[in-house]
């Protein structure tokens, strides 16, 4: 059964960026969410190995960090790794002091470092995948 990631918040640009990189490197399968109530309704009723959340939410330009801060709450959903995605430092470590994974930011999609950050909750994927 393939990985699952659900990514959350992102414009149709990036979320098809964000899905071709996963799908192609890891063969996992990506699932779109817009909004946090979405993204919590969407994990209580189903498993996933990854949540990727942007910074500020596309639709309703919301903060991210909420839905790291609700998962982590909630113990149905704490277990489940989260990632904000953010090209900005200050709001990587705030999310990561709430108790997110590392993330990466959109400028780094196409770097090692990120696909590393991925493999260890999505799995080794296909080394063969250089850079773009």
């Amino acid at each position: 059964m393939p990985k699952r990631v659900l990514d959350v918040g992102q414009c149709s640009l990036d979320h098809g960026s964000i899905r071709r990189l996963v799908e192609a490197q890891f063969g996992a399968q990506v699932v779109q969410a817009h909004q946090i109530h979405d993204a919590l309704a969407t994990l209580r009723k189903e498993a996933f190995d990854l949540v990727l959340v942007n910074r500020k939410l596309d639709t309703d330009g919301d903060d991210g960090l909420k839905l790291v801060q609700a998962m982590k709450a909630d113990a149905q959903l704490s277990a489940t790794p989260v990632m904000l995605v953010t090209n900005f430092a200050e709001h990587q470590q705030t999310a990561i002091a709430a108790g997110a994974e590392p993330g990466f930011g959109k400028a780094q999609l196409d770097e090692p470092a990120t696909r590393e950050k991925l493999s260890r909750f999505l799995g080794r994927g296909n080394t063969e995948i250089t850079n773009r």
